[in-house]
């Protein structure tokens, strides 16, 4: 009873920070360097995405295959046994020529691969981003659940030493009962701020393929990302960095090579044959003839009555125009995407400005005071709790504007296609 509230608090956070480290300890921390490997090792979104790739080869290694030749054969038997006539066995080999089909083939099928490969460059680019913010994301559940804890475990404290106050007679009891639910509420809310922080964990688990992985501690902090960046740069850097851009050009480039593949598929194509044909000797009366060996050469050209409907050749003038327009389109888009980002990161490095630790330091110096005034009866149990709620307060917003400062700035980095995503 003679020990002060003061040195009651400081053993009471003391054993909650030895707590926390050794929990530390046995848990393995996992750091963002060995988290975005695993991501980009075992996310299976991503394992399923290459097999476009994959896909997109195969189909380039189709459309180089050759139209095969074909070869038939033929007997005869002219009455032979009747009349004999003779017999006759003949062999064709025949072959049709087309005119730069297959050409036009491999360049649509080489640009929707290269249009594939770019489309996996993005998948590649937004997992990471999307990782990146799941990792601030948990850093900030993190931060977070150790602000409620903390202020759990000093409501607590409070608790414990107003209830020996009360047993004094130096406190009401009706004081004693408002300490007991401030407690409890800090509890609650420490204890829905340990979920968030666990269902972040999961989070991140599911983005490394593993969602039974338990990962239950991060190594890392949130730190205000403190980088100069040329808007100009940016967006003239945008054409050559963004992959979805480059992965509409290549779209664009196949439109263009589809439009060339349907003029050439109108074009005839040509059948050419070559036979040889063995009869044998016709031994009839009336008109014999030698065993002889004929030969016969071939050639079949269609006549494209067809091609006066030009309907294919205008669908395919407008999907060329509409993919070009699409990239227009996506250019703009990425523009204002960076604009945008860039504004927003800006403001989130302005809004850092008004936080910073010494605001926090002078906060927990009035708390602390606070708490000294209470206990000498100077001041009232609200005027403590206004100033606990006051220094939670500052932590959590501190704590938000890093995490929006960071998350700013992965946002820009992704806008403008850099990748740029480190911790």
């Amino acid at each position: 009873m003679k020990t002060s509230f003061k040195h009651q608090w400081r053993c009471a956070t003391l054993a909650v920070l030895i707590t926390c480290g050794g929990a530390t300890l046995r848990g393995q921390e996992l750091d963002y360097s060995t988290f975005i490997h695993r991501v980009m090792e075992h996310n299976l979104s991503y394992a399923a995405a290459k097999l476009d790739l994959s896909v997109s080869q195969a189909d380039l290694s189709a459309a180089k295959k050759f139209m095969d030749p074909t070869l038939s054969a033929e007997y005869g038997n002219n009455s032979d046994w009747d009349i004999a006539m003779g017999q006759s066995l003949s062999f064709e080999l025949g072959k049709t020529i087309s005119f730069g089909k297959r050409a036009a083939r491999i360049a649509v099928a080489r640009h929707n691969l290269d249009a594939t490969d770019a489309g996996l460059q993005l998948f590649a680019l937004d997992l990471r981003a999307e990782a990146t913010l799941a990792f601030i994301d948990a850093l900030l559940a993190r931060d977070l659940a150790q602000i409620g804890r903390q202020n759990a475990e000093n409501m607590q404290a409070l608790y414990h030493s107003d209830s020996l106050r009360h047993a004094t007679g130096e406190l009401s009891e009706i004081d004693v009962m408002q300490t007991r639910l401030e407690a409890n509420i800090a509890k609650q809310e420490y204890l829905a701020l340990q979920v968030d922080y666990r269902n972040a964990l999961v989070e991140l688990d599911l983005l490394m393929g593993k969602p039974s992985l338990s990962t239950n501690a991060l190594a890392g902090t949130l730190a205000a990302p403190l980088r100069n960046y040329n808007l100009q740069s940016l967006l003239q850097g945008a054409d050559t960095l963004r992959q979805d851009i480059a992965q509409q050009r290549h779209l664009a480039l196949a439109s263009e090579s589809e439009l060339t593949q349907v003029r050439r598929e109108r074009m005839p194509d040509i059948d050419l044959a070559l036979g040889v044909n063995y009869n044998t000797r016709v031994r009839n009366e009336e008109a014999p003839a030698p065993e002889f060996i004929g030969y016969t050469v071939g050639v079949s050209i269609p006549l494209p009555v067809s091609n006066l409907n030009r309907g294919d050749i205008r669908s395919s003038q407008y999907k060329a125009q509409q993919a070009n327009m699409q990239t227009d389109i996506l250019r703009q888009q990425a523009q204002a995407e960076i604009i945008k980002a860039y504004n927003n990161y800006r403001s989130a490095i302005d809004r850092l400005a008004d936080y910073n630790t010494v605001i926090i330091h002078n906060a927990r110096q009035v708390l602390d005071g606070k708490m000294y005034a209470y206990q000498r009866g100077e001041t009232s149990l609200l005027e403590v709790i206004s100033a606990q709620h006051t220094y939670n307060e500052l932590q959590q917003a501190y704590a938000e504007c890093l995490h929006s400062c960071m998350s700013a700035r992965i946002e820009l980095e992704r806008c403008a296609g850099t990748g740029q995503f480190g911790m």
